[in-house]
């Protein structure tokens, strides 16, 4: 597996599709690495990192409709839909402990990516530099405009990794890897089109970051040129492709336990009926 990245896209609730493929990964000992994700891709890159089998699916399912885990007054009064405290502080510090200590000194590498509001560029963190700053990144990472506050890193103003770069392929290519497993969030065909509804209030709200509108405006075609990218590599057999056939009807926003329940299995389903041809494409 040497030279072999895991590439892991966002998607907000729909993640729990790859939280189940990384779970079948844990229980076959599969550790890659080399990881990258964004958002939700990197929040479920984490357990696994950590070797916490179980904990994707209970951090994310097991809280679903936790009354204070997703509230439409919280994001009137503070403009947060998500609590991320709950979700960064809370949960990963005091109920559902993460492993910090497997977590650092595994010698897998993981970045993660987050937009810079100013210039629209995506910047990656990587683990072992981060240290105590690493649940303020995997926040930054995962706040999306509109729904979550902006995040304040040094110097830079920070927001969801997915919006500058929602597949972060070329982030695994620039680690001189030869190989990528990439797990998608939306089924084959999928195609995002341009955002128009609301971008009046987007650009009145988001006046000073000049980069974040140019980058969400853009954010369409940038989605699409990685897809058709995704598609050539593996053409070329330098990348397997993991994406849900049936999204169980699983929203971004999704609270359902039984919707996100049935696309968790879905994603450990395909990993296992996939196991043998995945071997295949690692040993070639």
């Amino acid at each position: 597996m040497e030279k072999t990245g895991l590439v892991l896209e966002g998607g907000g609730m729909r993640g729990v599709y790859t939280g189940g493929v990384l779970e079948y990964f844990l229980e076959q000992n599969i550790h890659f690495p080399y990881i990258v994700g964004v958002s939700a891709g990197a929040c479920n890159a984490s357990s696994y990192i950590s070797r916490q089998a179980g904990r994707n699916k209970a951090v994310t399912i097991g809280y679903a409709d936790h009354p204070d885990y997703i509230s439409v007054r919280r994001l009137i009064r503070s403009g947060e839909l998500f609590n991320m405290d709950l979700i960064f502080n809370q949960i990963p510090n005091i109920e559902n402990p993460f492993d910090y200590h497997q977590f650092f000194q595994s010698t897998q590498r993981f970045h993660v990516g987050a937009t810079d509001c100013h210039t629209g560029e995506t910047i990656y963190y990587e683990k072992q530099e981060l240290g105590d700053d690493f649940n303020k990144i995997l926040r930054a990472s995962s706040s999306l405009p509109m729904i979550a506050p902006v995040v304040q890193h040094g110097e830079r103003t920070l927001l969801d990794g997915g919006i500058s770069d929602p597949i972060p392929i070329e982030q695994s290519i620039k680690q001189n890897n030869e190989k990528h497993i990439i797990i998608l969030t939306q089924r084959k065909g999928y195609l995002k089109t341009p955002a128009k509804r609301g971008m009046w209030y987007f650009t009145r709200k988001y006046r000073n970051y000049p980069g974040l509108q140019e980058v969400v405006k853009n954010r369409s075609v940038v989605y699409n040129k990685a897809l058709d990218q995704v598609d050539e590599l593996e053409k070329q057999g330098k990348a397997f492709v993991f994406r849900p056939a049936n999204l169980q009807n699983v929203t971004r926003l999704e609270r359902k336990k039984d919707r996100l329940q049935a696309l968790y299995d879905h994603g450990y389903d395909q990993a296992k009926a996939r196991f043998d041809e995945l071997m295949d494409f690692l040993n070639k």
